[in-house]
């Protein structure tokens, strides 16, 4: 696993999923700016926690694709679900 790699790509994908970058939320009376929820991950030496969910050891396939769609770039695949329109 390449953590140099995953942080900086998680660093780019922030910037595309709008970190900084307030977003309008239209209200019953008017309108007020709102900034993107964020996507808790943190990385430990034997695992990944994501969502503060449970622990996800890296020898789990689905914490092996999760950091492998990271470090390719791309928000990870399991995400779809849960932002169908994207982040």
């Amino acid at each position: 696993i390449d953590f140099d790699l995953i942080l900086e790509n998680v660093k780019d994908l922030n910037v595309l999923a709008g970190e900084g970058i307030s977003q309008i939320e239209y209200t019953s009376g008017g309108a007020r700016l709102r900034q993107p929820d964020p996507l808790p991950l943190t990385l430990y030496r034997n695992g990944i926690v994501m969502f503060n969910g449970p622990f996800r050891p890296y020898e789990d396939p689905s914490t092996q694709q999760c950091l492998q769609d990271i470090m390719d770039g791309y928000f990870p695949s399991e995400l779809q679900n849960r932002y169908p329109e994207g982040i």
